[in-house]
């Protein structure tokens, strides 16, 4: 096991960024250890209020500031963020315990965020003409206002990432931020706002907060003019409702139970080494991860034996380097949660056929990567999210059977089809009831597509973030015409029986012509 490379004096640093002054604090543990990390201090509902309030302030400034200025901080940031890159990866391992390429993964995921923010603000939001309903009598302009501030509510599996697809467009619109980060990812979120700070971000206009969710969440959700939230469907619900009774916009990414359907065309190892990097990246403690297979009957028993084997050959460690293949499970709360699904399934007749066990001989919250076979729907793991490493396997006759299996589930955020045909994969894809499929990939083809939205149907949200749907969630359209002083529009009842006739003659042009 291996003790986190954080200096003390730089974790102390760290939390005098929170805005919190109430004087108590939790401890956080390091995963790969079970160790203290640090004593994160507790923000009340007072420093909330104080945070949105300062950041009111500095937004007003930072809008005013306009795209170029923005644009400029935001890629001074990502340039900061690569040369921190180190730092934030020892950072990000010593509060979720995943693996050194798994920690890449998401900050790579942060870079292409804060570059491609920075260079799509502008023209996604600088707004301009639109047709009119009378042309040259009216003139009409679309321009876009930054709401104001937003709040940000994210969890402990993927605080640099996730965070960064909500904070740094609401930045790139002109907005400002008030996060509350989780007590287990607060120190990763504390650093990238410091590369962001350091880039020339107003120190106020991205305030972080901590403290327990029911009370600091729902004091930042009492505040926001709009609310991004990522986690459990059950919290989600809540925070749907506040914002529902204050008639404030809401990006709600939740929970999911995703699919992967493999067909019969198939390469059984090459699928096998695919659905288990799908399945088991982050110790499955991934929105988007896959935790439910269904296989063609033609390749199931090449397929299974395979994933068994390609899951057997998987490196597990405590490690600060590329050396391991697989990481620790964050929190005891995600370890008994995979131990009770695990027991659960097998107690009602489940087969393991590969894992099943936790190692403590190498961390407190290691688990084994875990596949399951005949699991039911009275088992725990069958349609609830487990959220940890642990994959069922269903065998199907025909994709007919695939695809209903797939869409069988109150979830639907994301999905994936292998096949050795693309364009059967693409066919299939397109049946599938999810916000994001990928086609021979689990899951980092779409969830990498900066420029594409991303986002849930069914109980998995609401919402888009990324792309230009994600910069447009900042803002409010503000339509602007004038007369153009050509014609009168009509007034009285004379007036319309003049131009009426004009007026239709009009709109039969405009057909004719086909404006669009």
């Amino acid at each position: 096991m291996s003790a986190s490379p954080l200096h003390p004096t730089f974790i102390a640093e760290l939390d005098r960024d929170l805005v919190a002054t109430s004087g108590t604090t939790r401890s956080v543990q390091a995963p790969f250890t079970g160790e203290l990390l640090h004593e994160l201090p507790h923000s009340t509902p007072a420093d909330v209020s104080d945070a949105f309030a300062r950041a009111r302030l500095a937004q007003l400034a930072w809008a005013r500031a306009g795209f170029a200025h923005r644009r400029a901080v935001l890629l001074q940031a990502h340039d900061n963020i690569l040369e921190r890159r180190e730092m934030l990866l020892d950072v990000l391992q010593s509060e979720t315990g995943k693996t050194r390429g798994q920690a890449f993964e998401e900050l790579y995921q942060v870079l292409s965020v804060t570059r491609y923010n920075a260079l799509a603000a502008r023209p996604v939001l600088r707004g301009g003409r639109r047709r009119s309903g009378v042309p040259t009598v009216v003139a009409t302009r679309v321009a876009y206002k930054p709401k104001g501030i937003a709040g940000v509510i994210t969890p402990w599996n993927y605080p640099l990432s996730l965070a960064a697809m909500d904070v740094v467009p609401a930045l790139a619109a002109g907005c400002g931020v008030v996060q509350k980060a989780d007590d287990q990812g607060a120190l990763s979120v504390l650093a990238l706002r410091q590369a962001f700070i350091d880039a020339g971000v107003p120190r106020a206009l991205w305030a972080v907060v901590a403290g327990a969710g029911a009370e600091i969440g729902g004091a930042v959700t009492d505040h926001a003019d709009y609310i991004c939230f990522t986690g459990s469907t059950a919290t989600g619900r809540g925070v749907a409702e506040k914002a529902g009774r204050r008639l404030v916009g809401a990006s709600l990414e939740l929970g999911g139970k995703n699919p992967l359907i493999v067909l019969d065309d198939v390469d059984p190892e090459k699928a096998a080494a695919d659905a288990a990097y799908a399945c088991f990246s982050s110790m499955g403690q991934l929105c988007v991860s896959i935790e439910r297979i269904y296989v063609e009957r033609a390749v199931a028993p090449a397929f299974i034996a395979a994933l068994a084997a390609r899951v057997g050959t998987l490196v597990p460690g405590a490690n600060y380097d590329f050396g391991s293949d697989v990481g620790s499970l964050t929190t005891p709360a995600q370890l008994a949660r995979v131990q009770e699904h695990v027991a659960d399934a097998v107690a009602k007749g489940a087969t393991v056929i590969a894992g099943g066990k936790a190692r403590p001989d190498l961390g407190p919250l290691f688990f084994e990567p875990t596949v399951l076979t005949g699991v039911t729907s009275e088992m725990d793991c069958f349609a609830g999210e487990t959220f940890g490493p642990v994959v069922s396997i269903t065998v199907v006759d025909s994709e007919e059977e695939a695809i209903l299996a797939a869409n069988a589930s109150d979830y639907g955020l994301n999905a994936a089809v292998f096949s050795g045909s693309t364009a059967r994969g693409l066919r299939l894809a397109r049946a599938i009831d999810a916000g994001s499929v990928n086609v021979n990939e689990g899951y980092r083809a779409s969830f990498g597509s900066i420029d594409a939205p991303m986002g849930g149907v069914k109980q998995s949200g609401v919402g888009r973030r990324n792309g230009r749907e994600g910069l447009l969630r900042f803002v409010d359209s503000v339509t602007i015409s004038h007369a153009t002083g050509l014609v009168q529009l009509p007034r009285t009842g004379a007036e319309f029986a003049k131009l009426g006739g004009v007026m239709l003659v009009m709109a039969a042009v405009l057909k004719g012509i086909r404006r669009r």
